[in-house]
């Protein structure tokens, strides 16, 4: 028998997640030379990290050779006075994919459900299907979370409700007093995941206190993420905050030293350093403006976002994605989210954001 066989059936059938093309990959395969690349594909900080957090991971390669703090009091700390809770409400994860694994892996089996919306992080599903529970994908409303059809969802055997504000690939946001609304009238049975990767390069007029619902709601887990407005994506630092009766629960299926020391240096440094979270959502600002007046200039139509990229409508997408892919451009087509006309565009530098507007318009002009 093949050993394939062997595996759970619902194993079996995943579609493993498929990340940004690498700049190398594209690289080899095109001929190209990677100094004359562009990748707009994956969410980075167009920035880069800090210099408080290269300095801090500089330092901590000294103690490469010795394992990290298992319980990375450091970061822990920083988090707690940053955000005002304790140090037993937070959880940190290998980035914060690894802390919606972990929920999965507490809450989630054979025999229990999980909700989630169309168009949603793929995490969700794929964490879902991981540990044999049935997903629930809730029909999106214009692209975005359909909150009251996501309540109406939930089962008797739903263990988890998944829930992206700002939504990846979408960029879609609903309102903080929509989502409380929401959390109020959720079973306290059933774990409420806020997947808030992108909350920093919200708008102030955008920006709600999730946190302050976690002392009437138990069952709330608040995740973000260093990986973005912070720009440590490659360090992968995740972190969630919820009741220490949840995080309790967490850490119990946590891998031990699952941040690297090096990382927790840079995240805690990057975490004080307000003025470079400031001049990235700035730069994003700027960006998304660029892409949005060179998009209307092009006659394509758009997904309104409240995160660092953009969903923008293309035709036959998987066409346009390799006369870009030729030119040097790496952007994220989206047909497995359901958005086979759609591609995804992170917010790059000026000259990023220009030259993939160029290309786009040959390549659109190609394709008449």
């Amino acid at each position: 028998m093949a050993i394939a066989a062997q595996a759970p059936a619902h194993i079996r059938a995943i579609s493993p997640y498929q990340p940004g093309k690498p700049i190398d990959e594209l690289a080899r395969e095109m001929g190209l030379d990677p100094a004359g690349i562009i990748k707009l594909a994956s969410n980075e900080n167009p920035l880069g990290m800090s210099a408080a957090a290269r300095a801090a991971a500089a330092a901590a390669l000294a103690e490469v050779p010795r394992y990290p703090d298992g319980n990375g009091y450091v970061l822990k700390q920083a988090l707690c006075r940053h955000y005002g809770v304790a140090l037993d409400q937070v959880v940190l994860g290998n980035g914060s994919n690894d802390v919606l694994e972990l929920v999965a892996r507490a809450f989630l089996a054979p025999g229990c459900s999980a909700v989630y919306a169309q168009h949603a992080f793929a995490v969700y599903p794929l964490a879902t299907q991981a540990m044999g529970a049935q997903g629930i994908e809730v029909a999106a409303r214009d692209y975005a979370h359909d909150l009251a059809a996501m309540r109406a969802a939930i089962r008797p055997d739903t263990r988890v409700l998944w829930i992206a504000n700002p939504n990846n690939p979408t960029g879609t946001f609903h309102k903080g007093a929509d989502i409380e609304a929401l959390i109020d009238s959720v079973p306290p049975d059933v774990v409420v995941v806020l997947d808030e990767a992108y909350t920093e390069y919200l708008a102030p007029a955008q920006r709600y206190d999730c946190l302050s619902w976690i002392a009437r709601h138990p069952n709330l887990l608040v995740c973000r993420t260093f990986s973005k407005a912070y720009g440590l994506a490659g360090l992968r630092v995740g972190f969630g905050l919820g009741s220490a009766e949840l995080i309790d629960l967490l850490n119990r299926v946590r891998q031990p030293f699952n941040v690297s020391g090096v990382a927790l240096a840079a995240a805690a440094a990057a975490l004080d350093d307000r003025d470079f979270v400031d001049r990235s959502y700035a730069a994003n600002r700027a960006g998304m403006g660029q892409l949005e007046a060179g998009f209307a200039a092009l006659g394509l139509r758009w997904i309104a976002s409240a995160g660092n990229f953009i969903a923008v409508e293309v035709g036959d997408a998987a066409a346009i994605n390799r006369r870009l892919l030729a030119a040097g451009v790496i952007v994220r087509p989206i047909a497995g989210y359901g958005m086979p006309r759609h591609l995804r565009v992170s917010i790059g530098l000026p000259g990023e954001n220009a030259r993939l507007l160029e290309a786009l318009g040959a390549a659109l002009g190609a394709a008449t």
